[in-house]
């Protein structure tokens, strides 16, 4: 007759415990993975209702300056027009990185229901 330690027990309980920890890593590990490409996909739509809302707010200001009467201090010609056309891009892309108008979040907000609806 052999009569196990008490020891011999513990190791037991402590192989089940491991067993138990490593399916519920396994299933958290698993559950962030799947959330992993919803949260790339948000970040994707995030910037590019930031891009939207900057082709916006540049057509908003080129709209805007045509409405003023050009300076010719430096001459008419088209280098002054690429140069103005140029600033409003970048003074657009700055205002929508920035927060903007607020156009970006109310895009996003109705794409992302309706792509949470589809999931």
């Amino acid at each position: 007759m052999q009569i196990n330690g008490l020891g011999s027990g513990a190791t037991a309980v402590n192989a089940i415990a491991a067993k138990a920890a490593n399916t519920d890593f396994a299933a958290k590990l698993e559950s962030a993975t799947k959330q992993l490409p919803a949260d790339k996909d948000d970040q994707k739509l995030r910037a590019t209702c930031k891009e939207m809302e900057s082709v916006f707010l540049n057509y908003m200001l080129t709209q805007m300056r045509s409405t003023v009467p050009k300076v010719t201090l430096m001459g008419d010609n088209s280098k002054t027009d690429i140069f103005q056309s140029m600033l409003d891009g970048e003074l657009s892309k700055n205002m929508a990185q920035a927060g903007g108008i607020g156009i970006a979040d109310m895009i996003y907000r109705q794409l992302s229901q309706n792509q949470n609806g589809r999931r």
